[in-house]
């Protein structure tokens, strides 16, 4: 009978559902920017970094078996980044930017040069492949993977430092 006086339930009013901004494709594509590209590459550069710490610290105990395992690892993670920066990066950076000369030309120079690492890269991961059988390849892994790591690295940097903040909405 008196249930008319019962407090009703305090619920808060439903936020209205706000859709993700869309941007528009870069000229010429479907690729469209996507605010979490940069931090995903990003990403994925502290993971190869950490792959290959875990390369080192394998090499250096001895456990060439290990090596090689995250030889393996550090291959398929380095081909999914080269793969995103180009399709989603590079193409992307290149008809968005494709009235800037300066800038056209800088990501033209990067393309050309990561192009260039990956094969150096891919080549040294093949050589290097058999490492966990083959430990006659111990004597010249540990040159060849520094040089590896630092071209990598001083690449990294730069990438971060001059290629990813031309990645913008483009209008």
């Amino acid at each position: 009978m008196f249930g008319f006086f019962r407090r009703k339930k305090f619920t808060e009013p439903e936020a209205p559902v706000i859709p993700p901004p869309q941007y528009q494709a870069a000229p010429g594509t479907e690729i469209r920017f996507q605010p979490e590209l940069v931090p995903q590459l990003k990403a994925d550069h502290q993971n190869l970094i950490s792959i290959y710490l875990g390369i080192k610290t394998a090499f250096e105990g001895g456990d060439y078996e290990e090596v090689a395992k995250k030889l393996v690892h550090f291959r398929s993670s380095l081909q999914a980044h080269l793969l995103t920066e180009n399709v989603r990066l590079y193409i992307y950076l290149s008809h968005s930017l494709a009235n800037d000369e300066i800038n056209s030309e800088l990501i033209h120079e990067f393309r050309r040069e990561m192009d260039a690492i990956a094969r150096v890269a891919m080549n040294f991961l093949k050589k290097y492949d058999t490492i966990g059988v083959d430990k006659e390849l111990a004597g010249a892994f540990a040159k060849d993977f520094a040089t590896i790591g630092q071209v990598l690295t001083e690449r990294i940097e730069k990438e971060e430092r001059v290629l990813y903040p031309l990645y913008l909405p483009y209008y």
